[in-house]
């Protein structure tokens, strides 16, 4: 056996996640290795904790990166708040709802559901229905921006009605934190978890999270121990607690938290408001190229997501063939559909640092030679000067 070492070809990542990641991220990746407890590493966790605080909007003490991707995230939310019996409403508009009834199920509690069409924003309406006809629920649960349909729901409306009810709330906000407001106190969201791999444009393999004083409190009155000693918050803040001195729970992923904590450092200097214009922009610019080919969103303009188009494939056009091509002539990566839209739709991230004019006007110009190239029954040579035009 002859193995050599491995080198990635060099792809523009406008798919789902992961995003492109700044260079800057990359060299903070190969920085010396130090040890987790050594006094530095901890200085940098303290930091750390302060812009993620910066990055959810909230003063929660609480608050830390799961040295795991997102699903971990949304485990230890449900392992650490939700007990054998526990009834939790989980409201479903995509894959990621479904994760949750997951989670709830293995950690012993009963899901209620609140389905909405995929595609579509979470009804509140419904969700007040269900809360008046379920008065022992403990949890609502629901995805703020739902990866698999580019829909984006009104978090605030849905925490405020969970705690009309007297219920704790947990939120996934794996594609919206970075890309669009996420306003963990003024909203009141008492669980909150994200990934590093979308819109901070870290590596994958991390995931912040957030737990208020009401969480914290419902965690400390558990009659059962939680399921996932990993995930146990009271055994994991000794490490991520306050001080210089920490107790040795795991092993951390130190060079990636060096990522991670440039990421946030490069999303404080852009600052949130601007970060979340630029995404705004740049979906806009998508949108109008888009609309000039003749292809539809998914998802509602007043209920779409800027960093996640989830875009309608044009009728007769294979979807895999296309992003082949894509693949292999472009270096470009788009998302195929999940789920009820597995075929129908593309996904198209413009996440954290994929989020530019270059990348939009490429994609579009990439997308519209090959539909034109299988013909495909849209418009020609106008994607690009539409997006341009936007941008004007």
């Amino acid at each position: 056996m002859s193995i050599s070492s491995f080198h990635p070809p060099q792809r523009t990542l406008m798919g789902p996640g992961p995003s492109d990641v700044n260079p800057r991220i990359l060299e903070a990746m190969s920085r010396p290795t130090i040890g987790h407890l050594d006094p530095e590493f901890i200085r940098m966790m303290d930091e750390m904790k302060e812009l993620l605080q910066y990055a959810f909007q909230t003063k929660n003490k609480m608050t830390m990166p799961v040295s795991a991707p997102g699903s971990a995230g949304m485990e230890c939310c449900f392992v650490n708040l939700v007990e054998p019996g526990d009834k939790v409403i989980v409201c479903q508009n995509g894959v990621f709802g479904g994760r949750m009834k997951e989670n709830v199920t293995r950690s012993g509690g009963v899901v209620i559901p609140v389905d909405d069409e995929w595609g579509k924003a979470v009804d509140p309406v419904k969700l007040e229905e269900t809360l008046k006809s379920n008065p022992d629920v403990k949890l609502v649960a629901f995805v703020h921006a739902e990866t698999s349909t580019g829909a984006l729901s009104d978090a605030k409306t849905l925490v405020e009605l969970a705690h009309k009810y007297n219920c704790l709330t947990i939120v996934d906000a794996v594609t919206s934190l970075g890309g669009v407001p996420v306003l963990v106190d003024e909203w009141g969201i008492d669980a909150i978890y994200s990934g590093s791999q979308k819109c901070l444009s870290c590596t994958p393999g991390l995931s912040p999270v957030s737990f208020n004083d009401a969480a914290l409190e419902k965690i400390s009155q558990r009659k059962h121990p939680v399921q996932s000693w990993f995930l146990d918050l009271n055994l994991v803040m000794g490490y991520w607690g306050e001080g210089a001195k920490r107790a040795y729970h795991h092993t951390a992923p130190i060079n990636a938290l060096y990522a991670l904590h440039e990421a946030l450092v490069i999303l404080q200097e852009e600052g949130l408001e601007t970060a979340w214009k630029r995404h705004q922009l740049n979906h806009l610019a998508l949108r109008a190229g888009v609309a000039a080919l003749g292809l539809e969103f998914i998802a509602k303009e007043d209920e779409r997501l800027p960093q996640l188009n989830t875009v309608t494939i044009p009728q007769g056009i294979d979807d895999a063939t296309v992003r082949n091509r894509l693949l292999q002539d472009y270096n470009l990566e788009i998302g195929a559909g999940l789920g009820a839209l597995a075929g129908k739709t593309w996904r198209i991230g413009l996440m954290g640092h994929a989020s530019n004019k270059t990348n939009v006007l490429f994609c579009l110009g990439a997308l519209e030679a090959i539909l034109t190239d299988m013909g495909a029954d849209i418009k020609s040579g106008v994607a690009v000067k539409a997006a341009s035009s936007a941008y004007a």
